[in-house]
């Protein structure tokens, strides 16, 4: 499953609603996916949502430095590939990073995503926490 901003929040905040949907989740999956786009809109999220810094500096640490997620490093392919995405969907409002996910998962045939975002439905997706 890739991994979206959401989900990580869903994962790592215990007051979240879908906490507990998202860590069994997570324990079962076969196989966990990222990319450092997610990693960036993450620690922005965090922010806002005013989760302590230090909470979000071990968040990043430890992704960083686990095997269990592997993270996919945007290059120029990828990126411009996304941008022909959003290109192509005038009528949605798909952040960059979602559309990212989407050509990644498509590449990697990868169907679920932890995330609560529509955006993965409307692409066609599984968003495994509603």
């Amino acid at each position: 499953m890739l991994i979206d901003t959401s989900g990580f929040l869903c994962f790592n905040e215990n007051a979240e609603p879908l906490h507990e949907k998202a860590v069994g989740f997570y324990a079962s999956a076969t196989a966990r996916l990222t990319t450092n786009y997610v990693l960036a809109e993450y620690t922005a999220l965090a922010q806002v949502r005013s989760i302590a810094r230090q909470k979000i500096i071990r968040f990043s640490t430890e992704i960083l430095g686990t095997n269990a997620i592997e993270i996919v490093w945007v290059d120029e392919i990828l990126h411009r590939q996304a941008v022909e995405l959003t290109k192509e969907r005038p009528d949605k409002n798909y952040s960059l990073c979602d559309a990212v996910s989407f050509v990644l998962m498509r590449r990697r045939n990868v169907s679920e995503a932890l995330t609560t975002d529509k955006h993965f439905e409307q692409e066609g997706l599984i968003r495994l926490l509603k």
